[in-house]
C-alpha cells in the first residue's frame, strides 16, 4: 500500500516558501504518529524544508541532481525508484511536494489527508485535483478551531475505489 499524505486548504493550498500556511499542533502529531517507522518519500525542496531526516523513519528524497546526497537518507531520480527503494515496508507515505503528490496520485492506493477548512490566497504551492469518484472515504474525524488551532479541520482518509 501507498499512501499520500498531506495538509490541503479548502482552496488546495499545501504552503509557501517551503513552509505550512498555518500552525495545527494536532495534525503534526497525527503525521508523526502515522508516519513513525515507515518509509517517507518526499522531493528535494520538502527535505530542505523540513532540515533533517526526520527519527525513526527512513527518508527516501527524490532529486534531478545525480551529486545530492545527504548522509541518512536514500537518494533517487524519480517516484518511480523511490517507490522501489521503499518496497520492504508494507505502508510507506508521500510527503510532497506538490509536483511529486501529483505523480503519485497515480500510484497511490490511499490518501491520508487533514483537510484544513479555509483557503490561503498567499500559498505558492498547491495539492492537485482529486477526481474524488476514483476514490472512497473510509474515515473521518471534524475538529473546531480553539485556542492551538485557528483554523477548522478534518482528518479524512480515502481508499482508492475497487474500479480503478
Amino acid at each position: 500500500m501507498l499512501t499520500i499524505i498531506a495538509a490541503v486548504a479548502k482552496n488546495n493550498a499545501l504552503g509557501k516558501n517551503n513552509d505550512l500556511i498555518w500552525s495545527l499542533p494536532n495534525d503534526l502529531k497525527r503525521f508523526k504518529k502515522v508516519t513513525l517507522g515507515h518509509h517517507i518519500i518526499m522531493g528535494r525542496k520538502t527535505f530542505e524544508s523540513l532540515g533533517r531526516p526526520l527519527p525513526n523513519r527512513t527518508t527516501i528524497i527524490i532529486s534531478r541532481n545525480v551529486n545530492y546526497s545527504v548522509e541518512g537518507c536514500i537518494v533517487v531520480n524519480s517516484l518511480e525508484n523511490a517507490i522501489i527503494a521503499a518496497r520492504e515496508d508494507d505502508n510507506p507515505y508521500i510527503l510532497g511536494g506538490g509536483e511529486i503528490y501529483k505523480q503519485a496520485l497515480e500510484y497511490a492506493d490511499a490518501l491520508d489527508l487533514t483537510l484544513v477548512h479555509h483557503s490561503f490566497e498567499e500559498a505558492d504551492t498547491y495539492f492537485p485535483e482529486i477526481d474524488f469518484t476514483k476514490w472512497e472515504e473510509s474515515y473521518r474525524e471534524d475538529f473546531k478551531a480553539d485556542e492551538k488551532h485557528k483554523y477548522d479541520y478534518s482528518f479524512v482518509s480515502y481508499k482508492k475505489s475497487e474500479l480503478f
